[in-house]
């Protein structure tokens, strides 16, 4: 069973592929299923609302990146080995940042996506008191109907 927030969120979905594809009967679109069952869904299903109700929303990855340097060289007597060695490049990003970026109604706000039993570092909390300090918003959702619920309340 779905909750409230993702009914609402597919039926918006729903509404929005209808008017960008007016020629293509209603019954043919595909109609929308998202869900908050991982971290990445969650994410994928607050984009998605903020999108649609046009605010500005980006994720943020602050993870870094594998460099993989290795090789395959045949030697002298015709064997295959591999060379070179694997590296991290850690991220440039700010310690502690929120996994989504938003403007809305013209306030900057962060988003720290949460799923389980998932918990905030100690940068992230650093990371929360400047935004909050700076007079933005930092919000941490667990669930969509979670944060649904707060875009409700201060947003609309």
């Amino acid at each position: 069973m779905t909750s409230p927030a993702l009914s609402a969120l597919n039926a918006l979905l729903d509404a929005e592929s209808t008017r960008r594809y007016p020629n293509v009967p209603v019954p043919y679109i595909p109609k929308s299923k998202m869900k908050d069952t991982s971290a990445n869904s969650l994410t994928q299903c607050i984009l998605k609302w903020l999108r649609v109700n046009g605010h500005q929303a980006e994720r943020i990855n602050t993870q870094g990146r594998r460099m993989d340097q290795t090789r395959v060289v045949t030697d002298c007597l015709g064997y295959k080995r591999q060379i070179g060695s694997v590296k991290w490049c850690p991220g440039t990003g700010t310690r502690g940042s929120a996994d989504i970026s938003a403007v809305m109604n013209g306030r900057a706000v962060k988003i720290e996506v949460k799923w389980g039993k998932d918990k905030i570092s100690a940068d992230q909390i650093k990371y929360a008191e400047s935004v909050t300090k700076a007079g933005g918003v930092y919000v941490v959702a667990r669930t969509f109907q979670g944060f649904w619920e707060w875009y409700n309340a201060n947003i609309q």
